[in-house]
Formats: C-alpha cells, structure tokens, sequence
C-alpha cells in the first residue's frame, strides 16, 4: 500500500543532484534494514558522481552501563559531524532513531552553542516520523530546523480532523488503545467513573487532542495513517466485489454460504488486484501491474519553533509515473534552510567546483568527489563547471585565451585589399610597364645593331615571356577558386620554362655562332633561327607535358587549412599532387643551371656580339632565388606562404630582365654613339 522503497532511494539521489551536493554524510540505524538500505544507496552514489563522507551507525536500543559507554557512543555518532565541507546529512531509519541520534549529537556538542553547532541540512527518510512519546516531552528538536524529508503520499480528508476533535475515551467501548495513548499523551491516570478530587493525576475527562503539541500528536492525516485507510477501503471494496461475484454464481442455499469469518487471504487477492475507486479526498486508488500501489513521496520541509512545535510544508514531490527529467518537483522559493545559513543554499561538496577553463585532477587515496583543478592543456576547453576533461575545439574555432570557450576561426588569404597583397599588386603592375617599355623601345630600334645582335626574335619571345611571367603573379593574389587553383602553378611553369628556354636559346647561339667563325668548322649548319626554335619548343613541350599530366591525374584545386594556423583558417589551393609540383619546378630549376653554366662557360667571349656576361649573372640571381625559395616556401604558412611564391616570381623576373635589358637600354637611350656598326666593328677589332 506504501510506494515501493526503489522510488525513494532514487528519490534521494535526485534530490543531491538537484542541490549539488556530493559531499554527504551518512546516519544509518545499526539493524539489517539500514545494512540494506546502504547496500543498495551506494551503487547509486557512485553511478551519479555523489561520494559519501562517512557511514555512522544509530543504536536501535542503547543499553548504557557507565560514562565510558555513553563517551564511546556520543564519540561514534559526534565525531563524523566533524567531517570538513559536509553540510547535508541523510538519515535513515525509524522515529526512535532520530531520538537516540539527537541525543548523543547534544551531548558532544559545546555548552556555549548546542543547537547552532548541529544545525545542518538534515534528509529524512519515508520511515521516520517526528513522534516523541511522553518520556521524550522535554526534547530538544530544534536542530532539525530546516530538515528535509520524505513522506508517504496523503491528502486531507473531509471530516478528519473534525474526528478527532469529538474523540472520548469513554464512550468508545474498545477502549483499550485510546487508554494507553490518553495516558502517555496527557501524563495522567485514565479511568472513566468519577474521581475524587484528591486523584491529581487522574485524566480530568476533557483533555482535547487539538491541545496536545505537535512532536505529540499532528491533528493531520500522515501519510502512513494515509495509506492504512485506503488500504481498509481496499479490502472492504475488494470483499464487496467478492460477495458480488457470488451473489451472481450463487448455486449452494444461503445457509450453506462461507462466511467472512471463513474467509483464506490468498482468496482476496484476485479481487484486490482490481480495486479501483476514488476515495473521499478524490484520489484514485488502485493496484499497477507489479500489483504495487501508485503514488510518490511528498518532500517535506519542517520549520520547527521554540516551543518544540513544528511545521511541515509541502515544498516538492517525488512522481516515478512521471516522465524522465520531470519526477523530482522542488519549489526552492519556499524553503526554509537552518538559521547559520541565513537563507542562502548550503554548499556540501569536498572540493570548489572548478571554473570553466579547468579539469578535474583526482586526489591520491581520496574518493573521487575529492579533487584539485588543473588548467586544461594548450589546445583544449573545458565550458561548462567540475568537467571531468578538458575537450578540443571543432575545425573552424581555437580556444580563448582563459580555455573557456571557443572563438571562430577567421578566414585568411593574400588579399588585394591589405597591405601586403598591394604591395605586391603594386611591384606586379611596376614591373610589367616596365617589361611592356623595354618590348616597345626594342621594337621602335628593331634595326639598330644592338637589338638585331643575338636573334632579334629570341628577345621579343624572351621580354613577352617575362610579361607574362610577371602577370602570372597576379595569379596567387585573392581568394583561390578553381580557375585560378587549375592555372597558377602550370602557367607559372610553363611560362618561366619559356623564358629560360629562351635564355638558354640565346647563350647556345653565341657559343654556336662563334664557334661556326673557325675555319673549316662543321657547326655553321647549326648557325640560324632553326636551332634556337628547336631549343625552346623542345623545352617548353617536357614541361608543358608534365602540367598536363599532373592536371589530368591530381590537378590543384581549393582546399581550407584548418590545422596550420591556431586562429585562422587558410584558404589555399591545395595542389594535388605535391610530387608533381616539385618536378614542375625541379625542371625549372634545370634549366636554369644549365643556362647558367653554358652562359658561365661563354662569359669571355667579346662583349660587342653577346650578352653571355649579362645572361651570367642573371641566371646567378635566378638561381640564388629559387634555391633560397624551397627552404623559406616549406617554413611558411598561409598567405605568407604565397607572398615568398609570388616574391620569387618577381625577384627572378625581374633578375633576368634587369641583367639582360637594362644595359642594353642605357645604350640605346643615353649612349646612341655606341649603337652603330663602325662602332661595334671597332670594340671587335
């Protein structure tokens, strides 16, 4: 008839999480129903994060021969009080082991402040009541002030109390109980004939229930009183429903009918199981499936008062039919904690919750409520109070300064709008109108010696392979897209393959044409346009061949670097094939060398008929450029990582044209004497 003691113990466990606490201690009654209550609790503690401080035991009868006796018991049942950062007790057991507990807490507990030194949270169970019996009238309740309990479900029920009020010993003619009870409650004699006046202590007859004080008798219906009346009207419906089913099977005479009187237990039972009627408070009563009584616990709150009265007030309830999340109902506004607290929610953990930005680091030889706070590790966040570890941020966030909660990642990339990218931008578009006047006053002196010298044509190829190298820069700046991933890095080799070629083209044709001057020599079949075509055709077309092999096998395309960079995100092009990328350049860088040793090898050869010198130390600052290249490219991230591409791009351009052009202009603008063919025919004689 009473809700299943499951429900409590669950019960409790949710009540601790609701207010935080996991530093509990501990008062069990020393019997087997406790031993029980502690076997099943603790496998519950442990799976919700709740540690107990420690375990006292509760005499169930306290049989005390000498002073050491009594030190010993007062030691056993003080001392855990004594337990540091443990505010909320839970205790278990029945209404005489909360007055032996209270007995020996006031007596260890200091002169000067006995009740104030015990004040704490205090949890009851189901199976106390705050009863005290009259050798107990003197009591001292006040240090559950604020106690919480747990009680069986009950209502008010209509003409209850008005019951008890008209209650006579006396008149009732099975007065044997109400003997016993009107003794013990008014601490008198009871006898219902006339006393004389001199019998003192003689029940006067009109001693009222009402009068009596609560610890005494509550005028209310408990809900253990609750559950005894509906489990009679249970049994009376049930026997109703019995004789019902007999009235209608009826085949013996009246008189040879079983009689209540004959009745077997186990013959109520199918009857019993379906009971269901609504008793006079208006609640339904009956049996679930496990053949158990539906209904809670109501939690208490006791407010007690100098005179040792009490009041419970209904602060929450414990529903197990109800939703999950939603069983446990408590109304803080309304509750009433001890005095020392001044209204502010007793803390009763073993260690201070650890702040986000914090983990929790477990004690040596402590239990697990007990524990230091350590910062999270580089990296890691921890956002929420007492983690237990310390998470990583997703891709796109990195963790705040104080690793309490992520940031979002900017997104980074060269743009044309900082000021890096401009600069750039602004050296491209310089370099390029320079490459573009250099084309144009080498067109506009086409047939003067010094631009006709080493094949006109090669250095129109060469100056519009360097106008586009420098464009091709342009490539890298901005927000990669597939376009732009697909065509920067192959245009970038293949065009700069062109114009190496085309230096190479120009070095061979010297060391070729002055070779074919010798007499008799067999190289002047290879003087003219056909070798320095065949040379940068034959060139162009291997690198042009492994572009289109990394294009159609692993071809760039854009990608975002979460891991580089902490706070950014990388937009980048992504390229592929990584082994393909180096070829590109490792052929490029081929080239060069070979350029710069045959340029190396022909640097002495008359200045008035070739450029070997100038090509010399051009390829020198061409190579010093991309040998310095590969070591920074591979140390740098981001857009800083395009920026030394781009840098090299340029510094290499503008190497080759500023060694190989720039003397040719001074010639051709400030000394125009030099550029004639007496001129020339005389620096060769």
């Amino acid at each position: 008839m009473v809700p299943n003691e499951a429900h409590q113990y669950m019960g409790i466990i949710r009540l601790l999480q609701h207010f935080r606490w996991t530093w509990v201690g501990f008062f069990i009654v020393n019997d087997e129903s406790g031993e029980h209550f502690l076997q099943v609790l603790e496998p519950l503690l442990s799976k919700n994060r709740i540690c107990s401080a420690f375990t006292a035991r509760i005499p169930q009868q306290a049989q005390l021969n000498g002073m050491h006796e009594i030190n010993e018991m007062v030691q056993s049942i003080h001392l855990p009080l004594t337990v540091a950062r443990v505010n909320a007790f839970v205790v278990y057991g029945e209404t005489l082991s909360i007055i032996w507990m209270s007995y020996f807490l006031l007596l260890g507990a200091p002169e000067h402040s006995k009740t104030k030194s015990l004040e704490r949270v205090w949890i009851m169970t189901a199976q106390i009541d705050f009863a005290l019996t009259s050798l107990q009238r003197g009591s001292d309740l006040q240090m559950f002030q604020g106690a919480i309990s747990f009680t069986i479900h009950s209502r008010e029920l209509p003409g209850f109390k008005t019951f008890l009020q008209r209650v006579e010993p006396c008149l009732s003619e099975r007065n044997g109980f109400l003997k016993d009870f009107w003794e013990q409650a008014f601490n008198c004699r009871f006898q219902c004939w006339k006393v004389s006046e001199e019998n003192n202590d003689a029940c006067a007859g009109k001693e009222k229930l009402e009068g009596l004080p609560g610890p005494l008798f509550e005028m209310r219906m408990t809900g253990h009183s609750y559950s005894i009346y509906n489990a009679v009207y249970a049994v009376a419906h049930a026997l109703h429903a019995m004789e019902s089913s007999r009235s209608r099977h009826r085949t013996k005479p009246r008189h040879q009918q079983v009689g209540f009187q004959y009745l077997k237990s186990w013959q109520l039972h199918p009857f019993l199981q379906g009971v269901s009627f609504n008793n006079s408070a208006g609640e339904e009563v009956s049996f679930d499936d496990k053949k158990e009584m539906g209904g809670g616990f109501d939690i208490i709150n006791m407010l007690n008062f100098p005179n040792n009265s009490f009041l419970r007030v209904e602060i929450g309830k414990m529903e197990p039919s109800a939703p999950e999340g939603k069983r446990l109902f408590i109304n803080e506004d309304i509750i009433m904690w001890p005095r020392q607290y001044n209204q502010v929610q007793p803390v009763s953990v073993c260690s201070d919750s650890c702040r986000p930005g914090y983990q929790k680091k477990k004690k040596e030889e402590e239990k697990f409520c007990c524990y230091d706070c350590a910062s999270c590790p580089e990296g890691k966040i921890s956002n929420l109070k007492d983690m237990i570890d310390c998470f990583n941020c997703p891709e796109d966030q990195y963790p705040s300064k104080n690793h309490d909660h992520c940031i979002p990642k900017s997104l980074t990339f060269l743009s044309y709008e900082e000021p890096l990218g401009i600069s750039l931008a602004s050296v491209v578009v310089f370099f390029f109108l320079s490459t573009a006047l250099v084309l144009g006053m080498f067109v506009k002196h086409k047939n003067t010696p010094i631009v006709k010298a080493n094949n006109r044509d090669l250095t129109y190829t060469l100056l519009v392979s360097l106008l586009l190298c420098f464009l091709c820069a342009l490539l890298f700046l901005g927000r990669p897209r597939k376009a732009t991933c697909l065509l920067r890095q192959p245009a970038f080799g293949i065009i700069f393959s062109v114009a190496v070629s085309c230096v190479l083209a120009k070095t061979i044709t010297v060391v070729v044409a002055f070779m074919a001057t010798k007499p008799g020599s067999s190289m002047r079949k290879w003087v003219g346009k056909r070798l320095a075509n065949s040379i940068i055709l034959s060139c162009s077309h291997i690198q042009a061949g492994m572009c289109a092999i990394w294009l159609g096998l692993s071809p760039p395309f854009p990608d975002l670097d979460m891991e580089s960079q902490t706070t950014e995100i990388i937009a980048e092009c992504n390229e592929g094939s990584v082994i393909m990328f180096y070829c590109v350049l490792g052929y490029m860088g081929l080239l060069s060398i070979v350029s710069f040793v045959v340029a190396f090898l022909a640097r002495k050869l008359p200045d008035s008929f070739n450029e070997a010198k100038f090509i010399t130390f051009s390829m020198l600052v061409f190579c010093s450029v991309w040998l310095s290249f590969v070591p920074t490219y591979l140390s740098t991230r981001g857009k800083y990582m395009v920026a030394v591409e781009i840098f090299s791009i340029l510094a290499s351009s503008a190497g080759l044209l500023g060694c190989i052009f720039f003397p040719k202009c001074f010639v051709i603008l400030l000394k125009p004497e030099l550029n004639n063919r007496e001129q020339l025919m005389r620096r060769k004689n």
